[in-house]
């Protein structure tokens, strides 16, 4: 599928899993829901995108107890043109080890769940960051490339 070089968002129909429990305001593109046998998110008439979502407890577990489900998720995911990891949370909740999140402790460290995602993304998932900021009014882009500029601190 080619999209034109200026789409008006209006033309843009979004399908959006029907088990996702909290779907995100995708506003001003039009949704609608259905069953992805791949992601929680997809382009209706392009079979070529879909985005996983992952709150970051979510992340946790497929790192640790549900690992295998999700490697097999990720290897699906693969298939696919576009393929995107999205994370509600940002690398400084990740690295912190914030006690908010009992999954992590003494279950699955950060650097397993930093490890994950990098390799993951050598892999060739797109790995991007959202998560809630006040400043900005709604959700704020990190991107996981970020922690390889970061890396260089040791």
């Amino acid at each position: 599928m080619t999209l034109p070089a200026k789409l008006d968002p209006s033309q843009v129909t979004c399908i959006i899993d029907t088990r996702e429990q909290m779907p995100l305001d995708l506003s001003p593109l039009r949704t609608e829901p259905g069953t992805l046998q791949t992601g929680d998110y997809a382009l209706a008439g392009c079979d070529e995108i879909r985005i996983e979502r992952k709150s970051l407890p979510d992340l946790v577990a497929c790192v640790g107890v549900e690992r295998d489900r999700f490697s097999r998720e990720v290897e699906r995911l693969l298939a696919f043109r576009v393929r995107i990891l999205l994370v509600e949370s940002t690398w400084e909740q990740i690295e912190s080890h914030e006690p908010a999140f009992p999954q992590w402790r003494g279950k699955v460290s950060k650097e397993s769940v930093i490890g994950s995602l990098l390799a993951w993304q050598a892999m060739g998932l797109s790995v991007h960051l959202l998560a809630p900021t006040s400043e900005l009014g709604g959700l704020h882009r990190d991107s996981c490339s970020a922690w390889h500029v970061d890396d260089t601190r040791n």
